[in-house]
């Protein structure tokens, strides 16, 4: 055999043992192993090297207990380590293999202990818009001639109307009196809105409508919406809750509702329209006549809806708080969902979490859920409108709302973790870290 062909062999031979070697387990469960892990107070967390060797763990600090036991000690890599603290702060994990060779520094983030009361109810939703929201444009005869004011003075669908001659304005009633008024002077009226986040003006001249005998802009306007929805958590030690899992919309636009004050209300489900392939279904429900706000709407976001509550609402699954999981912390496989499908009973179902995307910053969609319980999808054929934030339950912790129905599929949708929930509603601060890495 000549050198090159033996050159050739040692090569071959060398880069199978490098696949080896890289796809053995002890290397595949270190390369997974993240930089970075989060706990709250109390809280143990079990850290699995799956490595044959022993090593000397440290941690720089007291309130770290490695295993039951604070400071220095020798573990066994190949067994799990647990951890635990009673005290939030950052602190950092030190291993060295045999002692001396310095094999992984893990940063631990321990923040405090967070606990929620799982909701469940169908809930009202009554929301008034930041100003007046252009949902359409229409033509105005005037004579023999048909003319969009609004629309030829640039108005589009989904602008935010915020100030009409310099003044705050959110009732669509109080347009109608300014047009009357500018149309009979021969005024503009000079119009501020908001396009994209940006602040524009224009003057819109209003045309005499011969039919209607009125004065008129030429744009269908909306200053409410209302529904129904889902009560995904209430913070006790907080007053807060979340519901929804996902923004409002106008139903017209799909532009975000930009909020200017809001309130939910008890409901109850009077009935189910049963979701089918490509048609979703939806919970038929109706506000109590007593009307009992149970809440204010402070925020409106990607994740739902969020403001003060007083009490936790009647009819609740359990008054028990739960804790919570951090978006790594959820896995694929059995959890439950909580909700309503007659009248105020809350009752908990069967899921199957089926995908879970490794999010390390707020993003909607972070899991793909499947509905498994026959009781459910005897009733309402998967997930229909009206069960969006429908709190989700693995292994004893809240870890997400439900959001959207496959409209191919009804019996699977989405779900979104509820650490961005609590983020937006104000309760669980933000990690100080960019770069967690999955537990």
């Amino acid at each position: 055999m000549n050198s090159n062909r033996r050159k050739r062999w040692m090569g071959l031979i060398l880069v199978l043992f490098v696949c080896m070697i890289g796809t053995s387990s002890p290397v595949q469960h270190f390369a997974a192993f993240p930089d970075e892990i989060r706990l709250f107070t109390g809280q143990m967390k079990r850290l699995d090297y799956g490595v044959p060797v022993h090593a000397e763990v440290t941690a720089d600090t007291e309130t770290l207990r490695i295993n039951g036991k604070s400071g220095k000690q020798s573990v066994n890599l190949n067994e799990p380590l647990s951890v635990q603290s009673d005290s939030s702060g950052e602190a950092r994990l030190m291993l060295k293999l045999f002692g001396k060779i310095p094999f992984k520094t893990v940063k631990v983030n321990v923040v405090p202990d967070l606990r929620i009361i799982p909701g469940g109810q169908t809930i009202g939703v009554k929301v008034k818009s930041a100003g007046i929201l252009v949902v359409g444009h229409h033509q105005v005869r005037t004579g023999n001639a048909k003319v969009s004011p609004g629309e030829d003075a640039g108005i589009k669908l989904g602008d935010l109307i915020v100030k009409i001659n310099g003044a705050n304005i959110r009732d669509v009633h109080k347009v109608a009196k300014l047009v009357e008024k500018a149309g009979q002077s021969r005024h503009p009226l000079k119009v501020t809105y908001k396009r994209g986040g940006r602040l524009l003006e224009t003057e819109i001249r209003p045309a005499y409508d011969t039919d209607d005998q009125a004065w008129r802009l030429g744009l269908y306007i909306r200053d409410s919406a209302a529904g129904v929805g889902t009560l995904t958590f209430y913070a006790p030690d907080q007053g807060v809750y979340g519901a929804l899992g996902h923004v409002i919309t106008d139903m017209d636009t799909q532009t975000p509702i930009e909020l200017g004050d809001g309130q939910i209300l008890q409901s109850q489900v009077t009935s189910i329209n049963k979701s089918q392939n490509g048609e979703p279904g939806e919970k038929r429900a109706t506000i109590i006549k007593e009307g009992k706000v149970l809440g204010n709407i402070e925020r409106n976001t990607p994740f739902g809806i969020f403001g003060k509550m007083k009490e936790l609402p009647s009819h609740s699954y359990s008054n028990k708080p739960v804790p919570v999981a951090f978006a790594e912390e959820v896995q694929e496989g059995p959890a439950e969902i909580l909700t309503v499908v007659n009248g105020q009973k809350v009752e908990r179902f069967d899921i199957e979490i089926v995908h879970v995307s490794k999010q390390t910053s707020p993003a909607t969609k972070g899991m793909v859920i499947k509905m498994t319980d026959k009781r459910l999808l005897d009733k309402t054929g998967g997930i229909v409108q009206g069960m969006s934030g429908s709190p989700i339950l693995q292994n004893g912790k809240m870890v997400g709302a439900v959001t959207h129905v496959f409209v191919n599929d009804p019996a699977s949708g989405y779900g979104c973790f509820i650490e961005w929930m609590l983020q937006d509603a104000g309760i669980l601060l933000k990690s100080p870290s960019k770069n967690l890495k999955a537990a």
